[in-house]
Formats: C-alpha cells, structure tokens, sequence
C-alpha cells in the first residue's frame, strides 16, 4: 500500500512541475510558444492530466481554465498522497519508503 500511494503522490509532483513549467513556459515565449519545442513536450506530459480534467467537467467551463483546474485537482490528490504516506510511516516506520 506504501508504495502504491508513493507512487501517486511521485506521479503528482511530477504533474504539478510539468503544469507550473508549462505555465511560466507560456508566459516567458507569450505568443509564439506553440512554436517551443519545450512548450510541446510539457504540453505532451500533461496532456493526459488536462484531458481528464475535460472529461469530469461540465461543457460550461472555458478550455482555457482547464489546465489551472487539473493543477488544483493535482494539489489536492497530492495533499491526500502525502497524508496517507505519513499515516502509513507512523503506522510502520522501518520500510525503506518511509525515509
């Protein structure tokens, strides 16, 4: 169980860096970064994450708010990841994920 929920709260951070790259990404290239190379890939690393997002969502909600939606999803499954964890360590401190 450990490392199942190590292993959601990695797959998280790295969501989350993805997301946040994206965004400053977009900020420092403004207009031309659908021509980034760099923009791409992480457009390419979150796309399941924002695609996902989409799916849950009512029709209503603006495409351009999906990706902040699918990063404040990620925090909180993050936060849940990272209780569960510390939950589990107190519960069993010799595994070696709990270092």
């Amino acid at each position: 169980m450990l490392l199942f929920v190590t292993s959601i709260k990695l797959i998280a951070e790295i969501a989350l860096c993805a997301l946040a790259g994206r965004f400053l990404l977009g900020v420092l290239a403004g207009g031309r970064r659908e021509q980034n190379f760099f923009y791409q890939l992480l457009t390419a690393l979150t796309r399941p994450f924002t695609t996902g997002m989409r799916a849950i969502t009512p029709r209503r909600v603006v495409d351009r708010y999906i990706p902040l939606l699918a990063f404040v999803a990620l925090v909180w499954i993050w936060l849940f990841a990272l209780i569960e964890k510390v939950q589990l360590c107190r519960a069993a401190p010799m595994q070696s994920l709990c270092q």
